[in-house]
């Protein structure tokens, strides 16, 4: 299983701030192409994925969003219709259902919850998982020696969280995709196409 954790500084915590402009709304946009780049291929979904969505915008920060699909069994029972064209609707049915004080499964393989990004990532560690930082320095995943079930923390277009990148350094790998920098979308795909290579 490997995992990936999409911080946004801006995508909104209520689903009543969500609008058909993806892009006003928070940079919403660039969450739903990470999402789509984190599970679909080609006429199937994923099923060795795990993602979390870690929202600051307003008006109820955080909330972490954590997505495993349930591929199997009746859909609308069992399983939802999971498409590419419905990401969105998704992700903000997922925020109106929020529950304070719970980590509520809204669909079958998605939950919401309040929690913030240092103690969604002490929980994966807590489970001995290895959470690696994607950026342009650190080491090249090409030559990395990667773990059996990795995790890997990207940013959106602003970046990961200034307050809290001491004690990321401490606490997972710094690990690049080459020299440039590409969308936080890319670089899941990227990253998707290494493991899928290794394998």
């Amino acid at each position: 299983m490997r995992e990936f954790i999409y911080y946004s500084k801006t995508a909104p915590t209520s689903g009543k701030y969500i609008g058909t402009d993806l892009a006003a709304s928070g940079r919403l946009d660039i969450a739903v192409h990470s999402v789509i780049a984190a599970f679909f291929l080609s006429h199937r979904i994923r099923e060795d994925v795990r993602m979390h969505l870690i929202f600051m915008g307003p008006p109820d920060p955080p909330k972490h969003l954590e997505m495993k699909p349930v591929v199997e069994g009746k859909t609308g029972i069992d399983k939802i219709y999971f498409s590419k064209k419905n990401v969105a609707k998704v992700l903000k049915k997922m925020l109106y259902k929020y529950k304070r004080g719970e980590k509520r499964e809204v669909f079958p393989g998605f939950w919401v919850e309040k929690k913030p990004l240092l103690s969604v990532i002490d929980e994966l560690i807590s489970q001995g998982k290895e959470v690696f930082i994607l950026g342009r320095s650190g080491e090249d995943i090409r030559q990395a020696a990667l773990p059996e079930n990795p995790v890997f923390l990207v940013g959106d277009h602003e970046g990961l969280p200034s307050k809290d990148l001491k004690r990321l350094r401490k606490i997972a790998k710094k690990i690049s995709i080459g020299p440039r920098t590409y969308f936080a979308s890319h670089t899941i795909a990227i990253v998707n196409n290494e493991l899928d290579r290794r394998e």
